[in-house]
Order: structure tokens, then sequence, then C-alpha cells
């Protein structure tokens, strides 16, 4: 279907094709300059001691279990209202998701006294998600994981450049992963980030990420080794240096395109602070954020109300979207499924309106006069 207001808009222009043709040229396409560059570069936007640039933020979130040596059958405790890879990543390495509920419905995040009540002998990590871009209320969450010796993994993916009590976003854990898949703040099509401050994980991801190799062939072709030696058992997870090249342009511009997203959630907040029907998460916000989505929930809704007004609005041409069917109730996470009041209603009830940097003072209103009046018209 093709849609007068999109839910997303890609922040490209002629300065990602010129860096991917400059790549090209250069003859250099695999891991090497550009993809060093690119980690120098949000290492000193982030404020952190080491980055590592990775195939894609999944890959991140595997690794950064791996290198905090969790193991088979260890518990870690993480959100359902997430994207499926969060806890995909916990069962690659063959430990046990244990869900927690979301904090309310004004605040998707994950609720630290439900991660709390989960903890038992088991638990060895808790990984937490800020959504949307939007900070978990890391202090609880950093106390209670010092309390029971547990380890923390932000899953940063909706929030470059967000704070929390003026730290960024994924520099709070142990580890921090990004995504730069290409809907996201930062987009390079697929692509991912860890970091970290200290220098062992980071060392040890780095391993992990080409086969366990000692060295790789960027380094080998500058003549700093001519031979290497496979020491662990790694993956193939390295980003390629196209990809970077968009990601250095990228980063370029994500302060502007940051600034724009908040001037469109002011007026979407403006526009729909008033209506009845339904909830603006988040809106009391005071924490710097990506506004990587703009999401509204339903109130006295159910699914097929919400799935009424998600079709109604594309009929109008606007596209939306759900952020996230709840992963505990998929079918392969069956054997894990808990009761999760609030995330399931969520669930069944939020919608995600289009929030991109370019969107502008008429789009936003047609969106949300054509809401309210859908709402209104809705039983």
């Amino acid at each position: 279907m093709d849609y007068k207001i999109s839910l997303f808009d890609l922040n490209f222009d002629e300065a990602e094709e010129r860096a991917v043709l400059d790549t090209l040229r250069s003859k250099w396409i695999s891991t090497g300059p550009k993809t060093a560059e690119f980690e120098s570069k949000f290492e000193s936007m982030l404020k952190v001691k080491h980055a590592l640039a990775l195939s894609n933020c999944t890959v991140a979130l595997h690794l950064a279990l791996k290198v905090l040596d969790i193991r088979d059958g260890d518990e870690v405790i993480c959100p359902s209202l997430t994207f499926v890879a969060t806890v995909n990543s916990i069962r690659y390495i063959n430990a046990i998701p244990v869900f927690a509920d979301i904090k309310s419905y004004e605040d998707l995040t994950i609720d630290p006294l439900d991660i709390e009540s989960k903890v038992t002998g088991k638990t060895k990590a808790i990984v937490v998600m800020h959504y949307g871009g939007f900070a978990c209320d890391m202090d609880v969450i950093l106390k209670i994981a010092k309390k029971y010796d547990l380890k923390v993994v932000e899953d940063a993916c909706h929030g470059p450049l967000s704070e929390y009590k003026g730290k960024k976003l994924g520099t709070i854990g142990d580890v921090g992963c990004f995504s730069f898949f290409s809907n996201k703040n930062i987009s390079t099509g697929e692509g991912g980030m860890l970091v970290s401050d200290y220098p062992e994980l980071f060392e040890r991801a780095k391993l992990l990420r080409s086969h366990g190799m000692t060295s790789l062939s960027y380094e080998r072709a500058k003549g700093h080794s001519t031979s290497y030696d496979v020491i662990d058992l790694g993956y193939n997870y390295r980003m390629d240096d196209i990809r970077a090249s968009i990601g250095i342009v990228q980063l370029d511009k994500l302060e502007n395109d940051l600034k724009k997203r908040a001037e469109v959630r002011s007026m979407y907040i403006k526009l729909l602070s008033n209506n009845e029907n339904l909830i603006i998460p988040f809106k009391v916000n005071k924490n710097y954020s990506s506004n990587y989505i703009f999401p509204i929930v339903l109130k006295d809704s159910n699914g097929e109300k919400r799935d009424e007004v998600r079709n109604k609005l594309a009929e109008i041409g606007i596209q939306t979207s759900v952020h996230y069917p709840a992963v505990h109730r998929f079918s392969i996470y069956r054997d894990y499924c808990t009761e999760l009041p609030k995330t399931d209603y969520v669930s069944d009830n939020l919608i995600t309106l289009p929030m991109y940097s370019s969107l502008n003072e008429h789009q936003v209103i047609l969106i949300t006069d054509s809401l309210k009046e859908i709402l209104s018209n809705t039983k």
C-alpha cells in the first residue's frame, strides 16, 4: 500500500551515496579503516572507552551475554515488551529468559519491582530495553544488580544519545548494545554496536566477533602480522566498511535529527494531551531522548478495537505499527510464559504513530485529527 504518511523515513541524501562510492573506490570493503573510524566516532559520541562494530544488534546482545559468562541454565530477567531479538539472544546461550512486567501504561520500561521479585539463586543477569529511547530506572536496577551480584546488559537499540540523569544509555550497565537497522535513528541497513568501559569484556567480544582469530585481514594487510592463531570458538559477526561509511555520515546527522524529532514529539503531545481516549507514554519524561518512536495506548480498549483504529488510519493513508507483540505470547516462548498484565494490555492496545525528523506540522495535524475522529466514532 502507498501511504500519504509513512511510519518512518530514511534520513539519507547524497552524503551517504558519496561515502559508499568512496569506500568502493578505496578497494577495501570488508572490516577495515572505515569500521575503525566508525567505532572511534561512536566512542567519542557516547564518551565510552570501547565500541565494537558488528553485523547487527542481535549479535551484539549475544556477544554481551557470552563475554559476561552467562551459561546454560542461568536465568536472565528481561522485558517481554521488546523485539524478540532481545530474548532470542538469551536462548542462543541456552540461558532461561524470565519475563518481567512494565512499570505502567505511562512508562513502558521494565519494572524494577518485578525484576527483584523474580530473582532466584539461578539469576545471573538483567537485560533492560530502553523502550523508544526512554530510559529505564537504572539507579534502582543497578542497586538490585549489586545486591544480588547480577550483570546488566542494556539493549539501547532505540537510544543513541538518549540519557539517564546525564549518562548516555548503553554506558551505564556492564555492556550496551545498539542497532543500526534500516528504521533506526542511525541506519546502515543492517548493523550494530557493542560498547563497554571494561577492556576485558571488549577484548573478548572483539576476539569472538571474527572466528576467535588473533588478527584480522586488514591488520595483516597493513603488515602488523603475517599469520594468526584461533584461540576461541568465535563467530562471523563483523561489520563491513561499506556500512560503516554510511554509519559515519549518519553520526554526523544525528544531533540535528534528534532535535527535529523532539519538535515533532512536542507537536504530538500538544495536539493529543487532552484526548481522553488515549494515554501518551513518557509524556512527562525529563531525560534527553532519541524519540525513536511515538507510541500511544488506547484506554478501555482491546486488540480488536486497536486493529480497527489502525485499519481506518491506513485507509486514510497513514501508516502505523505496533511496538511490540509481547514476546512471552509467541509460540516458541510458551514454556516461559507468565502473568504480565500490564504488558498484555499495552501489547493489545498500543499504536505506534509516524515519527521521523522530516514530519511537518501539517502532517502531524492530519494524523492527530484523523486519530481523534476515528476514536470518537469507534466503540
